[in-house]
């Protein structure tokens, strides 16, 4: 999804020929997973964090397309809306610092960013969902000059009939609205991550981190206001999944979504794909079937919040990544370096202890977990080893922090990274601060005034501490 595209209609042949494409890749990729074709070496990661670009009021400011041509970054790209923009990292390895590396670099991107934004007198923010954005922003004049987009926003319709989409969260107020196209998407911004492993590994990956995702939600949720409601700790999650469905009752209108259970292999995944989603975006390339253009722009349109990728290795050898896309953007680049610490330690944790992910946690218990978390973050009662209602906190400081330690450990990472950004972990957890109720306590101390709640943030943001340590505004 991450390349332009030079159509934006399809016709009856044109999906069929991309049918007849994608089976053929799919089959040649079957014979890549039977024949051991993927690359077993190593390990490496990355991240994509989307940033806001806001007026002098923290109002979104349609200026990407400006900012973008002034910037001239190759890690820096466009989003969905005219006011979003997606900043990247180059692949890292595992080294002993490959954390503070990761935030040095981000930390120089932002820099430069948010001096090219000032020069356009525009500022940029991270954080989930933006709480002074209106309904009236994410509309169809906002959408970014991206062809994709367009085609998406277009076929997604065609699909429903031009059925509007109904958004309706029930969290601490009870948000309903509804909507004429795929621009709600736009209120939502992320922190990805990706993880290259060896192939042979790469379920238990996947497994592992659908284990992991709820305990490592509840403590990073920073997503609670939107369109003046105070909704879920991640309203993100139902946001988004309620902003892209095809608006059918059956599995394959549920574009976005947790997943369908623990897997055997991660051809499962791509064999779903081909079975049960009809494609999106059927367009036509003539490369041969070894290059996957098809198959890898299908993947694209189905948004697991934990998704498979396949990329290649400089020699063309394919490589196996996994996607990690539930957390959001901010509060803090080093809040968002600590979680992405948080959530590859679990997960390589877990892979190394050959833990029994479905013994531990069934597959049902991982989902219900995940949702809990969204909604509730801290609060949320999660299930674990066959136990309900365990404490969020209890679980971090006895079971899960230990375990993501030691997945750093085993990665080769050195202690000082491991204390610098699990010891954030642990400070949030400790006193109960995340971006969340950082931010219900901040406007609450605002008396609900949210220009006033926004500087704080930002200036807080600034600041490069984590949420933990931010001040809250003074009351009145």
């Amino acid at each position: 999804m991450g390349e332009e595209i030079g159509r934006t209609r399809f016709t009856p042949a044109d999906v069929t020929r991309f049918n007849e494409r994608l089976a053929q890749e799919t089959q040649c990729l079957e014979g890549w997973f039977r024949d051991g074709v993927f690359s077993e070496s190593g390990y490496s990661w990355g991240v994509e964090v989307e940033s806001w670009l806001l007026d002098h009021d923290y109002f979104p400011n349609p200026a990407n397309e400006v900012f973008l041509n002034k910037l001239r970054h190759p890690l820096v790209v466009h989003e969905l809306s005219r006011f979003n923009v997606e900043l990247n990292t180059p692949p890292l390895d595992f080294s002993l610092d490959t954390f503070q590396r990761a935030d040095r670099q981000l930390r120089e991107l932002w820099e430069h960013c948010n001096r090219v934004a000032h020069g356009l007198d525009a500022n940029m923010l991270l954080i989930g969902t933006l709480p002074a954005i209106r309904q009236s922003d994410l509309t169809l004049a906002n959408i970014s000059v991206v062809k994709r987009y367009q085609a998406l926003n277009s076929e997604v319709l065609r699909a429903r009939q031009g059925m509007p989409f109904e958004l309706d969260i029930q969290g601490r107020d009870h948000l309903h609205l509804v909507h004429e196209d795929v621009m709600l998407e736009a209120g939502t911004t992320s922190f990805q991550i990706h993880l290259k492993t060896p192939a042979r590994l790469a379920h238990r990956y996947y497994n592992a981190s659908l284990m992991a995702v709820g305990p490592v939600l509840a403590v990073c949720g920073n997503s609670p206001f939107l369109f003046g409601h105070d909704l879920w700790a991640e309203t993100r999650i139902p946001l988004f999944e309620q902003s892209i469905g095809l608006g059918g009752r059956l599995p394959d209108s549920e574009r976005v979504g947790f997943g369908r259970g623990y897997i055997d292999s991660v051809m499962e995944l791509f064999r779903e794909n081909r079975e049960e989603y009809p494609a999106l975006l059927p367009l036509g390339f003539d490369e041969p079937p070894e290059a996957l253009r098809h198959l890898r722009l299908h993947n694209g349109t189905i948004w697991r919040w934990n998704r498979p990728l396949i990329g290649f290795e400089e020699d063309g050898q394919p490589h196996l990544r996994l996607e990690f896309r539930c957390l959001p953007a901010g509060p803090s680049l080093t809040d968002m370096v600590a979680n992405a610490a948080l959530f590859l330690g679990l997960v390589h944790g877990w892979v190394m202890q050959d833990v029994d992910t479905s013994g531990l946690l069934p597959f049902a218990d991982a989902r219900a977990n995940f949702y809990a978390a969204a909604r509730d973050g801290m609060d949320a009662p999660l299930r674990w080893a066959g136990k309900d209602g365990m404490p969020v906190r209890r679980l971090w400081l006895n079971e899960l922090l230990p375990m993501a330690r030691s997945g750093l450990r085993e990665f080769g990472i050195g202690s000082v990274d491991i204390h610098r950004y699990l010891d954030v972990i642990a400070g949030r957890i400790e006193s109960g601060m995340t971006g969340a109720v950082w931010q219900r306590q901040a406007l609450k101390r605002c008396g609900g005034d949210i220009p006033r709640f926004m500087a704080a943030y930002a200036e807080c943001q600034r600041s490069a501490a984590p949420v933990h340590q931010w001040p809250l505004p003074s009351g009145g």
